[in-house]
């Protein structure tokens, strides 16, 4: 086992030897202090972990196992099962690092448009983005583990994808309230929502999608999806008739 894994001695180990002797007030600050000082080396430690985890996903691919992560990491599966608990945790524990990071880039670029389609196109544009960078540790994320209980998708189940569309629901609507008033409110409330899964899908359907003259890259989808989302196809409908 790797040695800064390994817990301390509590306050009735050897850290009691350690304060025998000392009054009580200082005993209990000194066993305090190790106490927060072990926290805060499992907390670096768990960052350090879901970074190496998330180099070996993009190199190993969204099916890597716990085995396959923990040798890239150049540590025993065993550390990565005592942090994060099992496969789904460490999936769980990376898209909260993933996404957040997702959802500030969606939120910066909203941020300098000037109107809400240029804010549509802005964070679907940041989407397809952090999805493209990394296609493994997109699919790592927003998967459930085969033969995990629940759904196929992990928005059932995971905490932090959940969440992350959620913020983004409400960073859509709050320009949307803005522009369309609140006689527009029953458009507000529902809208967003089914835009969350048309983005999604269309994104994720783009990102597995083989590279060849059919596919159109990335700025392209971007623009298209936010015409889907201002537009609809009635567009393409009336072009063709």
């Amino acid at each position: 086992m790797n040695s800064r894994d390994e817990e301390p001695a509590t306050a009735a180990g050897s850290a009691g030897v350690a304060v025998e002797g000392l009054p009580p007030a200082e005993a209990e600050a000194l066993v305090d202090g190790r106490a927060a000082r072990w926290q805060s080396h499992r907390e670096e430690r768990r960052r350090e972990l879901i970074k190496a985890a998330r180099k070996a996903v993009h190199r190993l691919g969204s099916d890597a196992s716990m085995e396959d992560i923990a040798g890239s990491a150049g540590t025993s599966k065993s550390v990565f099962y005592r942090y994060f608990g099992d496969k789904a945790g460490l999936q769980q524990a990376m898209g909260e690092v993933v996404l957040g990071q997702m959802q500030r880039r969606m939120q910066e670029a909203a941020q300098l448009a000037q109107t809400p389609r240029e804010g549509l196109f802005a964070m679907v544009s940041a989407y397809l983005q952090m999805a493209e960078s990394s296609p493994n540790v997109y699919a790592f994320i927003t998967r459930l583990t085969p033969g995990e209980a629940s759904a196929q998708d992990a928005i059932a189940a995971s905490g932090a994808l959940g969440n992350f569309f959620e913020q983004i629901t409400d960073m859509i609507a709050t320009p949307m309230r803005e522009h369309l008033g609140k006689e527009k409110e029953a458009v507000i409330v529902y809208w967003p929502t089914a835009a969350i899964g048309l983005v999604r899908n269309a994104g994720e359907m783009w990102l597995g999608s083989p590279v060849g003259s059919t596919k159109p890259d990335q700025a392209t989808m971007a623009a298209q999806i936010t015409d889907w989302l201002c537009l609809g196809i009635a567009p393409e409908l009336k072009s063709s008739t």
